[in-house]
Formats: structure tokens, C-alpha cells, sequence
């Protein structure tokens, strides 16, 4: 697969006179250096979509003339609003929108300020739509780009025309402001010191998280694999195998016993292999995409069939493990390896087309930019990925947080969440170059392009069940794009939809509230529907998917329970080397 990827990648520039030497290095040394800079974002590529977008709005009257006529609706209803006319507020603002939901927002003069924003917001939306013969991603960035800076300049996060703080601060004699700076300058230390964030109290990798029982049974280069001691007098015979991300630390399964589906899975008598990756470095920069799946999955797998030979296994891949679980089964179907049972994909896309707003970090000019730093760096680094995903969530994971930390006072909560959340790992740079440009630039996977030693691979041979898990809030893998699985296979699939975000939508376990999904299976020959008919038609239930999972993992299993099979198998060669988390889970 090596080869297939990185033959299409754009050939360097060769000099013309053959008398002169190559200055692309030094043309890659400055890209890097300003990517540091921006955090791997590309100016070249923003730039390119405001040009796009004021030329198009340029030789556009109708839309100018839109847009005026808007603003002067916008600047009548203000103007009624703020002299008594009419009941109703003219702007609300979007339900995931939580900046105004404090009653103090709805009193003179706060209500204005709100008002004023939501109507600035609004204006903005309209302007940024697409315009006829307008390039669709760039109409998209700078929509997306608007809509950052409107979050900076957002009423709720200066200090006197935000009615919380004023009324903290007045009742605290600004003591809160005190501690704000406080905070400040810890963070600042941090950032300037490059330190990892302080781990949060009571949440220790291994001690308080990540505690399912368990042993290290194997261990190369790229992972160490987790066994779980049952918990049960027997256990189904078929094992599961979780693929989780390599971009996340293995634990968001295994948080907190009560959190954990791991523990959930344990307690109900299946036996339960995790993979845990080790955390790569600069000197792991030429680790390739392929090495994933052969060092990784395969290995794992050969592991779990040494310790329970003779049965199959429901594997499970988590995010970017689903999409390499869904790669690995289709190349097994190709070579006739029938050792899996089912496949289970949470929250994991196999198609691009429609990957929603980290497409916008997405063209050619970007790749380009993100492959020179992690050329220079040989990694992409834990901070620079987490900018990128802190912008898509600007109002929840940025600007409400510095209000809250630093004019309120106030720290975050401490969660199991979110201390695995600040528990960040690093990508190769060999291996996320050949991951962005073969699935989201390129697209090959369901585009009939995607090779594995050098042969192409297709969804449609995966002749295993499936069940396939989509979030309702997922900002990194919209639940219509996880929903295209659907085109691209044609066996038996479940698919649920959760309400939720990409994480918290998964860690769902039974018991906690308001949580719902929905759930349809389709059959062998059943026809396609797309995405909405599906949510129309399916059904819906109360609770946790987690018991529709393992429910439906029991039904596609023997139903003859077996004794619990050994820790390893030593003589196999898979002694247990350590306890469970492991070494891996703790490297920085």
C-alpha cells in the first residue's frame, strides 16, 4: 500500500538547468517555520477563499442588494426592540448555543448587546452562502472563518457587557478576576515552558481510570495488547478485539469503572482484547499507514487467535481505528482470511466526500503545508492537533472556557473525560501525509482506488455482519457521512444513532440521562435509503446503545458459553509481560 500512496503524491519541482541546484528544501524550511507559527494552518489556503468570496460578491448586485435590504430589516427590528414594540425577541440563537441561556441575558441593557450580536451573526450567515459559479470550500471557509472571529468579538466574552461576570464580580469584590489572572499566568507558564497540563486530581491512568483487570499479553514496537480477565464463570465463545484511534489515548473505554465499556462488555461475559498504541516521536516519522494495520490489527488478531484458537473474532474499531478496522476487513475479504465474526465501527467514516468542518483544513494547499511541518517536526504534535479541533467547537472548548477560567475564576469541572481528553498523543508524519491525501483529499477507500500490496480493496467483499454507531453532535464524523457505509456494503448492517458528540455520545453507558437512540437493521438485498428516510423510519429507544450492542453481539455469537480462556498462552509465546493499562498508555 506504501508504494500505491505515495506514488501520486505531487512530484517535487526539478530545475529546468541542470547547472543549478534544488532550492525546494529551502522552500519546505520556510512553509515549516511558518506552520509552527499558525499551528499547522495554511494562510495560502484562507486567503484563497476571502478572494474567492469578495470576487464572486463583487460582480454579485443582487446579492449586495440582499445583504443592504437585510441590514436595514435587521436595524429596524433592533431599533423596535429597544423602543418597546412587539413581544418577541426578533433574533434567538442556535439551540447548541448555550452563551445566552442565563436569565440575566434577558434584561435591558444585556438583551440589546445579545440581540445586536445574534443579528450581526445572522447577517453574516447570508453574506458567507454560496454564491453562483463560487468554489463550495471556499464559500464554507470563510463561513467558518466569519463565524471564529464573530465568536471573539461575542458580548458574552467582555467582561462589562457580559451580565454573569459583572454580577460575579461585583458580588466577589473582583476577587474572581483575581483568581482569573491567576490562571492566566499558570497557563502562559505552561505554554511558554511547554509542559503538559497538570493532571487532574483523582483521575490517575491505571489507579482511578483505566482499572479493568487485566494483562499485557503482547507488545512490539507499534502496541501493546490488553487482555481483560473475565469477570464471569463462563463467557461467550468468540472474543472481541477493539481498534481504538492512535490520535486518542486507548482509556476513553475504559474510564472509570461506572464509564467504562470495557467493564460493561467484561461483566457480561465476553472476553476483551485492546489494543494500546505507543506514542510515537520524531524518530518514528517514517512509520507508513500500512504499518497500522499489519504491526497493529493483523498483529493483534494473531495474538487473540493464538489465545482462543479455533473461533472467531468481533472486532471493533474506534474513529480513526474504525476506518483502518474497515480497511483491514475488506483486505482480509480479498485474501479469503475469514477469522472475523463481525465488525463494529463507532463513530468512523469509510467515505470523505462529506466529512464535515475538518474538510475545511482539507485541499491541497493545506496537506501541503501540514506535510512540510511534520517534515520538519517529523510528527504533527499534540497542540497543533488539538488548535485544529478546539476551532471547530470555538464557543464550548475556547472562548467559554477563557470566561470561565480567567474572568470567572473558575476552573473545569474535573471529569474522567476530561483528563483523558488532556492526555493527548502524536501522529508520524509519514503515516497522517498518506492518511489525508488517500482518504480525505483523495477519497479512495469507496472511490475504487485505495490499494493494499498493491491491489485494490472494496468495502463491498466485507461478507460479515455488521453494526456501525453514528453521534448526533459529531463534529468530526457527521453521522450522514458514517451513514454512507450503507452504499458501499451490502450485508447485513445495524446502525445506531446516539444523541451526543463524538466522544460523549460513545461513553454513554446505561444509566445515564437523557440518553436515546435510533436503530434499523438492513438485510442482505434490502434497497438503499438515504439518511434522512432512515431517521424517519427507524426506531427509537431510551437508554444507552451499549445494551443494543451487546445484545447484538450475544445473538451473532455461539449461544454455547465456554470456560474463560487462559491469560496469553504461554506456550504460544504470549506470556503475560505486565498488568493492564500497560507502558504504552503512559508515555508523554
Amino acid at each position: 500500500m506504501t508504494k500505491a500512496l505515495t506514488e501520486t503524491a505531487p512530484p517535487a519541482p526539478v530545475s529546468q538547468d541542470t547547472d543549478l541546484p534544488s532550492f525546494e528544501t529551502l522552500d519546505r524550511v520556510g512553509r515549516a517555520m511558518m506552520a509552527r507559527a499558525t499551528n499547522g494552518v495554511s494562510p495560502h489556503a484562507q486567503t484563497a477563499a476571502w478572494f474567492d468570496w469578495l470576487s464572486h460578491l463583487s460582480r454579485a448586485p443582487g446579492r449586495q442588494l440582499e445583504l443592504a435590504l437585510r441590514a436595514s430589516i435587521f436595524t429596524s427590528r433592533l431599533m423596535g426592540l429597544a423602543t418597546g414594540q412587539g413581544n418577541a425577541l426578533p433574533f434567538t440563537p442556535e439551540k447548541s448555543d448555550r452563551r445566552f441561556t442565563d436569565p440575566a441575558w434577558q434584561k435591558p441593557p444585556y438583551l440589546y448587546w445579545q440581540q445586536a450580536f445574534l443579528a450581526q451573526e445572522e447577517w453574516w450567515r447570508n453574506a458567507t452562502r454560496p454564491l453562483r459559479g463560487q468554489n463550495a470550500k471556499s464559500a464554507a471557509r470563510v463561513a467558518f472563518m466569519a463565524r471564529q472571529l464573530l465568536d471573539g468579538v461575542s458580548p458574552s466574552n467582555i467582561p462589562w457587557l457580559n451580565p454573569v461576570i459583572v454580577e460575579h464580580t461585583l458580588k466577589e469584590s473582583g476577587e474572581n478576576l483575581v483568581r482569573g489572572v491567576r490562571n492566566l499566568a499558570e497557563d502562559v507558564h505552561r505554554v511558554l515552558a511547554r509542559e503538559p497540563a497538570a493532571p487532574q486530581s483523582g483521575f490517575r491512568v491505571g489507579q482511578d481510570i483505566a482499572t479493568t483487570p487485566g494483562e499485557v499479553i503482547y507488545r512490539n514496537d507499534l502496541i501493546e495488547l490488553i487482555q481483560y480477565k473475565p469477570s464471569t464463570p463462563d463467557v461467550f465463545a468468540e472474543p472481541v478485539l477493539i481498534v481504538p484511534a492512535w490520535i486518542m489515548k486507548y482509556y476513553v473505554l475504559d474510564l472509570l469503572p461506572e464509564h467504562s465499556l470495557v467493564r460493561y462488555l467484561v461483566d457480561r461475559g465476553f472476553t476483551v482484547f485492546m489494543i494500546s498504541w505507543r506514542n510515537p516521536t520524531a524518530a518514528d516519522r517514517d512509520i507508513t499507514f500500512d504499518v497500522y494495520r499489519t504491526q497493529g490489527v493483523m498483529a493483534a488478531l494473531d495474538a487473540v487467535t493464538a489465545v482462543v484458537p479455533g473461533r472467531k473474532v468481533h472486532a471493533c474499531g474506534y474513529c480513526l481505528g474504525g476506518t483502518l478496522l474497515a480497511i483491514t476487513a475488506a483486505t482480509m475479504a480479498r485474501d479469503g482470511n475469514d477469522r472475523l465474526a463481525t465488525a463494529t465501527l463507532l463513530a468512523a467514516q469509510t467515505d470523505f466526500s462529506e466529512a464535515g468542518e475538518l474538510m475545511l483544513f482539507v485541499d491541497e494547499s493545506q496537506v501541503a503545508f501540514l506535510e512540510d511541518m511534520m517534515w520538519d517536526q517529523g510528527v504533527l504534535d499534540t497542540r497543533q492537533m488539538a488548535a485544529a479541533f478546539t476551532a471547530l467547537r470555538s464557543n464550548e472548548l475556547l472562548w467559554s472556557k477563557m470566561a470561565r477560567e480567567y474572568l470567572l475564576g473558575e476552573r473545569e469541572p474535573a471529569s474522567d473525560l476530561a483528563a483523558w481528553n488532556a492526555d493527548r498523543t502524536r501522529l508520524p508524519y509519514h503515516m497522517h501525509s498518506q492518511y489525508l491525501r488517500a482518504l480525505f483529499l483523495e477519497n479512495r477507500l469507496t472511490g475504487g482506488r485505495y490499494a493494499v500490496d498493491g491491489k485494490v480493496i472494496a468495502l463491498k467483499d466485507i461478507g460479515i455482519p455488521m453494526f456501525a454507531v453514528a453521534t448526533e453532535s459529531d463534529h468530526i464524523a457527521p453521522w450522514q457521512s458514517v451513514y454512507k457505509l450503507h452504499l458501499f456494503t451490502d450485508k447485513e448492517l445495524t446502525f445506531v444513532l446516539t444523541n451526543g458528540g463524538h466522544n460523549t455520545g460513545i461513553v454513554s453507558e446505561p444509566g445515564h440521562p437523557h440518553r436515546h437512540y435510533h436503530f434499523a437493521t438492513r438485510s442482505t438485498g434490502d434497497r438503499y435509503v438515504d439518511a434522512q428516510t432512515w431517521l424517519a423510519q427507524a426506531e427509537r429507544a431510551e437508554g444507552s446503545w451499549w445494551q443494543a450492542w451487546s445484545s447484538w453481539l450475544a445473538e451473532h455469537s455461539n449461544p454455547q458459553r465456554r470456560e474463560p480462556p487462559s491469560m496469553g498462552s504461554a506456550t504460544r509465546g504470549l506470556a503475560p509481560l505486565c498488568p493492564a493499562p500497560g507502558n504504552y498508555v503512559h508515555q508523554h
